[in-house]
């Protein structure tokens, strides 16, 4: 099988991401091209397909086109016409050590932001992703997102505890943070790139039964802080 033709997983896509950004800031490509080509990576399944968003940018490369020499009928590895001999080695077990590492179990929590190890992880990939209602909110939030809607909303959900640090990592994507009246947020650790981050609620200091920190890397999106629809106009009549 071709090199080309190779399946590619989510953190080749992600790293395709990565380029087209730096080819962004190097000004070769506008954002119009970025968002088309993050979108085509987003959607690509095959190397070949993936490297078609890098083959005009200079310099820019994500794997070879090197395509190994097939094997002869008989499945046997030939070099310089003659069968690989052998291997004389025999396989050793793994060492024993006295107190071995600790590795955590399939599907245990993913430690996330500020050594949480309970933190609830929001991923989207070309998608709607919306957290409403009673849910149960960790001491801390995980959003890794790639040109997705998301909305958290907080004004209903059950909280562990009053803080509650919120880590980004997004491309292209629109997030907006819905949280009661009387909670504040703290927005000063987003960085955005070509994006923004609107605080529109109290910044602190921590009061209430919820304050937001908010920290981590916005790309070409944005990230909004705000209260639910019509919380100004019930102010304005006294509701």
């Amino acid at each position: 099988m071709e090199a080309r033709n190779l399946r590619v997983s989510d953190a080749e896509r992600e790293h395709v991401g990565e380029l087209l950004q730096k080819a962004v800031g190097q000004g070769m490509l506008s954002l119009g091209e970025f968002t088309e080509r993050m979108d085509t990576a987003l959607a690509a399944k095959t190397r070949g397909e993936l490297n078609s968003v890098l083959a005009d940018l200079p310099g820019i490369t994500l794997i070879s086109d090197y395509d190994p020499p097939a094997y002869p009928n008989s499945g046997q590895p030939m070099y310089q016409g003659q069968p690989y001999p052998a291997p004389t080695y025999q396989p050793q077990p793994p060492p024993v050590h006295p107190n071995p590492p600790y590795r955590a179990p399939v599907g245990a929590p993913v430690v996330g932001a500020y050594g949480a190890a309970n933190a609830a992880v929001i991923r989207g990939r070309m998608a709607t992703v919306t957290r409403n209602g009673a849910w149960i909110v960790p001491p801390a939030v995980v959003v890794d997102t790639r040109m997705s809607s998301v909305t958290i909303d907080f004004t209903r959900a059950v909280m562990q505890t009053q803080v509650v640090n919120i880590s980004i990592d997004d491309y292209a994507s629109s997030i907006s943070l819905i949280v009661p009246e009387e909670a504040t947020v703290d927005m000063n650790g987003v960085e955005a790139v070509g994006g923004s981050a609107s605080n529109k609620v109290r910044s602190g200091p921590q009061m209430g039964p919820l304050h937001l920190v908010v920290h981590g890397k916005v790309r070409f999106g944005s990230v909004t802080a705000k209260h639910p629809f019509g919380t100004t106009i019930r102010k304005m009549f006294g509701s």
